[in-house]
């Protein structure tokens, strides 16, 4: 459990959602920077990381139709 009391699946999967949402988020753990980016490409979904000495941000990408 992390610090709010959350687990770390549940915490990945609440970052990935917001993006899907089109929310970009900030990741501080190295190893939860690692899950994230994984779960992302495995699902398809493009975002633009911008990292940071603190962490990565997760940027969303817009696809234009």
């Amino acid at each position: 459990m992390d610090v709010a009391g959350k687990s770390t699946d549940e915490l990945i999967s609440q970052k990935v959602e917001k993006v899907k949402a089109g929310y970009s988020v900030f990741v501080e753990s190295t190893e939860l920077i690692e899950k994230i980016r994984n779960l992302l490409a495995e699902n398809d979904i493009q975002v633009h990381e911008d990292q940071t000495d603190q962490g990565s941000w997760f940027i969303p990408v817009n696809k234009k139709e």
